[in-house]
């Protein structure tokens, strides 16, 4: 029972930081700060502590009952370690030398936006169907 509740709370906090993080909190780091690399490393640094809310949120469903029916806790969580651990380092390769296996900076940048636009669709159907039961 309070692993069950434990999982819908971190699922919760994750679903809507996700949302928030990619609606109102990068955006306005790019409006408000001058210098866009800083912005750009903050808002880099705010999708990491993202990644690992999703792997933890994935990782108590995980042991919770009901994990079947969050099949797209774990596509999202999965889809943002994709993020973390491999786009990352290839926009980071592309941004120091122009490109990364034969991509720039932006569009290495463009396939990380859809992979987080398919998390957040991913982890709105949870919601949605509201699977946290």
């Amino acid at each position: 029972m309070i692993l069950r509740n434990l999982s819908r709370v971190v699922f919760v906090l994750f679903a809507g930081s996700l949302w928030a993080l990619a609606l109102w909190v990068a955006p306005t780091l790019f409006f408000a700060q001058g210098d866009r690399h800083l912005a750009g490393l903050l808002a880099g640094r705010l999708f990491s502590v993202e990644t690992y809310l999703g792997l933890a949120s994935a990782g108590l469903a995980l042991l919770s009952p009901g994990r079947a029916q969050r099949r797209w806790l774990f596509a999202a969580a999965g889809l943002l370690a994709v993020n973390e651990f491999v786009l990352k380092h290839l926009m980071e390769s592309a941004h120091a030398r122009g490109t990364a296996l034969g991509l720039g900076f932006g569009a290495w940048h463009g396939v990380s936006a859809v992979l987080y636009v398919l998390a957040a669709l991913g982890v709105l159907s949870v919601v949605w169907k509201d699977h946290l039961r």
